[in-house]
């Protein structure tokens, strides 16, 4: 048998007890493929794990956790020159897994992960903030992203995405809009909103399908603002339907800017960044990620 190249699976604690992952893992050595896995804890482990891989010249490096987790790898692949980026593979071990859900990556771990090994290899899109951040799923901004924020551990763990939602109807107290003026190509909006999403993905939050019809491999971002005061009718369209619901202004844009007299906060895959003016492109076709063969977001 030919010797088979080396994947590195980096996977976020929490997730390190997984007993399913571990036979599939397993039986996937058994089978003589060579694995390797690597055990986050604090921030920056990612990226030391990834500078690992390429040391070790790994075909595969697959990000197993939840979408915090594929960012930071996302993040990481995006600082190396293009020709030394490993293919991205994607166990969806986390609350939401919003990212693996919208793609079609299967929950199971032992399929999930024969995927990340195995399955075809298509060049995706990353989305770029001012220059040197990146999100490969979505930036959402506005009261979702306070939710999201605040969303107890404890209740993520037993509702999982739908812990969100709950959240948010417990908070709709603290309902506020940003004010703020979003521009790009032939477009241009100012006024309050509640809610923002950028999306080279189509869903964040746990299932709210801000961008219904985003693609991750078209150079192309999705933008959707939630303007309605019906926040509750708006959220609930989003989590049931993929049809553009009418109190959200939405564009398909290769850059934006976003710009706000006050502090803004945007979820970049669930990782917060702050400020007054935000920057968003596209950079097309910049990872390698295992996606199956029938994935709803690719072109």
């Amino acid at each position: 048998m030919e010797q088979q190249a080396l994947t590195l699976v980096i996977l976020n604690g929490k997730g390190a007890g997984n007993d399913a992952l571990r036979e599939a893992i397993y039986a996937l050595r058994d089978e003589g493929y060579p694995i390797a896995v690597r055990v986050t804890w604090e921030a920056g482990d990612g990226e030391r794990y990834l500078q690992e891989a390429i040391r070790l010249n790994a075909a595969t490096v697959v990000a197993g956790g939840g979408d915090g987790t594929i960012n930071e790898l996302a993040n990481a692949l995006a600082k190396l020159p293009v020709a030394s980026r490993p293919v991205l593979g994607i166990l969806p071990l986390g609350t939401a897994n919003d990212f693996a859900t919208s793609t079609g990556i299967p929950e199971e771990p032992g399929a999930a992960l024969r995927l990340a090994i195995f399955g075809k290899a298509v060049n995706i899109d990353l989305a770029r903030v001012n220059g040197d951040r990146y999100f490969i799923n979505m930036a959402t901004g506005g009261f979702g992203t306070r939710i999201t924020t605040e969303t107890p551990e404890k209740l993520k763990s037993a509702l999982g995405g739908v812990s969100y939602f709950i959240h948010g109807l417990m908070r709709m107290d603290t309902l506020k809009a940003d004010s703020c003026t979003i521009s790009g190509p032939n477009f241009d909006w100012r006024g309050d909103a509640l809610a923002i999403g950028v999306g080279n993905g189509r869903q964040a939050g746990g299932g709210q399908r801000l961008c219904p019809r985003a693609l991750i491999n078209d150079g192309l971002l999705d933008l959707s603002i939630i303007t309605s005061q019906e926040l509750l009718s708006t959220l609930l369209h989003s989590l049931t339907s993929d049809e553009q619901n009418p109190n959200i202004v939405a564009a398909t844009l290769p850059w934006l800017k976003i710009t706000s007299p006050n502090e803004m906060t945007f979820n970049l895959d669930g990782e917060p960044l702050s400020g007054t003016e935000f920057y968003i492109d596209v950079v097309p076709g910049a990872l390698a990620c295992r996606l199956p063969p029938l994935c709803p977001l690719l072109a």
